[in-house]
């Protein structure tokens, strides 16, 4: 798994000065009233749009937002996100009304070298989600070469992510090139040991991830509703706490080819517990093999961190998909922090490679004021977990 960095081409590559660059990012930011609240995206654009302009590049950029079922919805306009993108870079950044035809290909033409023309919604039309050849034709027809520096939807294949690749010279971004080094190096061709941390509530939105980790991982740390299941699949009584209970077997199965491929299974030794799910609420500490009857697991105990830390103490590499309990409510929270801790601090002193994603990873990450001390942390959530599954990706494998 994993793509090296010969299988696909950067702006290294590129042949950029003077072109009109098609630029494939993801503008799919968080907005309220109109306004947007986080600009983290548009910040990680920076490094290529600098560099485009620093070729004399034209810069024409193609994103979605939100979900606007193929048709104009002016509640899904990039309008204010090109006002905000403007903010961030600095310098003046155009607006088309529309992706494809006369419009944008007036506003290209007197766009001068060097800045920047943000595209109206690629989702206003149908074809992009159906990854239609002739509605990529259309946008192709506006840039002499394509970029793709939008690794959070090239699980996708649309038209603007795969089809459009085909018919353009193309190429990584430098976002999309960071984030696939250190992909390959979290689990492509990484160092070993290696640790995957994969918390969550649910074993069935995860059998694929859990499948291939498995057979790529030494240690499979387990938290969250998920470790429950396990668990109770090895008779465990864990009371009121969220588990599946269709998934016992399925989990069982998980912990003996886990066992065969050498792989260890680590799950929680003890539990903070309470009875119900609320700010502060009244929680004990027990052995897993001790939940009260109205008990619930709500997250991890101190020796199952310590268990955690152990293990990590051993390791070159770790990825980390899901919180190890309902972080979202204190006090459940500590054992996330806890063990993101002792990741950061094996990676701040070059011991681990440690890499990170999915929305919720990300958030408890920040909550334990860790954010900027991995390796790596990725904010693509659904590209994240399908690559962490071993599945080829439609709008990376395209840049090949």
């Amino acid at each position: 798994m994993g793509i090296c960095m010969s299988d696909f081409a950067t702006l290294d590559q590129l042949s950029l000065k003077n072109k009109t660059v098609l630029l494939r990012a993801d503008l799919n930011v968080p907005m309220k009233n109109g306004v947007v609240t986080d600009t983290t995206r548009l910040e990680r654009l920076l490094p290529t749009l600098r560099e485009l302009a620093r070729a004399h590049a034209k810069i024409l950029i193609l994103s979605h937002l939100g979900r606007p079922k193929g048709k104009r919805n002016d509640e899904f306009t990039l309008k204010p996100v090109a006002a905000a993108l403007e903010t961030v870079w600095g310098h003046k950044v155009a607006f088309a009304d529309d992706c494809v035809g006369e419009h944008p290909k007036a506003a290209a033409e007197a766009l001068p070298h060097g800045e920047i023309l943000v595209l109206e919604n690629t989702r206003f039309h149908k074809g992009e989600e159906e990854n239609d050849a002739d509605f990529a034709a259309e946008m192709a027809e506006l840039g002499d070469v394509y970029v793709n520096d939008a690794f959070s939807v090239s699980h996708r294949a649309h038209s603007s992510t795969e089809a459009i690749a085909r018919l353009l010279p193309h190429a990584a971004g430098r976002l999309m090139q960071e984030e696939l080094t250190a992909l390959n190096k979290a689990l492509g061709n990484p160092a070993h040991p290696v640790a995957a941390i994969v918390g969550g509530s649910k074993i069935s939105t995860k059998l694929d991830l859990l499948e291939n980790l498995i057979s790529k991982v030494d240690f499979l740390i387990l938290g969250g509703g998920m470790a429950n299941t396990f668990l109770a699949g090895q008779g465990i009584n864990v009371a009121k706490s969220l588990y599946e209970a269709d998934m016992l077997e399925t989990a069982r199965g998980i912990a003996v080819r886990a066992f065969s491929r050498q792989c260890r299974i680590i799950l929680p030794s003890d539990a903070v517990v309470a009875s119900a799910l609320i700010e502060n609420a009244d929680v004990k500490t027990v052995p897993v093999t001790a939940v009260p009857e109205n008990g619930m697991i709500l997250d991890i105990g101190p020796e199952s961190v310590k268990e955690i830390g152990a293990a990590l103490e051993t390791c070159k590499t770790v990825i980390w998909n899901g919180p190890l309990g309902a972080f979202e409510t204190k006090p459940f929270d500590k054992a996330t922090t806890a063990v993101a801790k002792i990741v950061a601090d094996l990676t701040r002193q070059g011991k681990l490679l440690s890499v990170a994603g999915g929305g919720d990873t990300v958030s408890a990450l920040a909550n334990a004021g860790v954010g900027e001390k991995f390796s790596y942390i990725s904010t693509a959530g659904g590209a994240f977990l399908e690559w962490m599954e071993g599945k080829t990706l439609p709008g990376v494998a395209a840049l090949a």
